[in-house]
């Protein structure tokens, strides 16, 4: 869940902040980038919310596609599956007789074999079945907080100018308490990693506000 709240507020406070600093820089109704930010952010969540669906449903038909594997293995490959078996508990350091004997109690069960195999040889975990859903909607949702912070002035002030000044600083500051919290948690250096999130959004944002002004003009 933090993994996907990462990646939707990210994008969400990043991508509308540059496109309504870009549209201030070509446009002075701030009711034009209202429509386009809603726009950006209702089409920004979906695409996003559904990259995190696929991604979660390709990690769970990687995880079948590999226990089927494993079971064909154990059923038609017996041999191979015991050595590598005991070659794992020879690994951690277990001794010839009590490897083999936990070689031996570990394939009595096919289930808890391949269960064993699944996670210490190839180190996959069983994924949650919910885990595609919850992650669509955490990052969708998550965009679509984070994009309604650098548009929230807009809906307020019909000066774009003055909107973008609003904006500016209430998103940096966001990006940056995102920033500060996201490095902590990933133990990161917090006050590098808020500046550094902080900074990305200002560089976007500059872009796009200096490439609308010379097309403006």
């Amino acid at each position: 869940m933090l993994r996907d709240v990462v990646i939707g507020m990210s994008d969400g406070l990043t991508v509308p902040f540059a496109l309504a600093a870009g549209l201030s820089g070509a446009v002075s109704n701030s009711s034009i980038i209202v429509i386009a930010g809603i726009a950006e952010i209702v089409a920004g969540s979906i695409a996003m919310g559904l990259g995190g669906y696929l991604s979660g449903k390709t990690e769970q038909d990687h995880y079948h596609s590999e226990v089927k594997r494993e079971e064909y293995e154990v059923e038609h490959m017996r041999h191979e599956e015991l050595s590598e078996t005991k070659e794992f508990f020879a690994n951690i350091g277990l001794s010839e007789a009590i490897q083999q004997q936990a070689t031996e109690e570990i394939a009595q069960d096919k289930k808890r074999w391949v269960d064993f195999m699944m996670k210490y040889e190839l180190g996959l975990e069983k994924p949650d079945p919910k885990r595609a859903t919850k992650s669509a909607l955490n990052i969708g949702i998550s965009y679509i907080i984070g994009g309604i912070i650098p548009l929230s002035p807009y809906f307020f002030i019909s000066n774009t100018q003055e909107a973008l000044q609003y904006s500016v600083v209430a998103t940096l500051l966001c990006l940056f308490i995102f920033g500060y919290f996201k490095s902590k948690i990933t133990g990161m250096n917090p006050w590098w990693g808020a500046l550094r999130v902080m900074l990305i959004g200002a560089v976007a944002a500059g872009a796009a506000f200096g490439v609308a002004k010379i097309f403006a003009h």
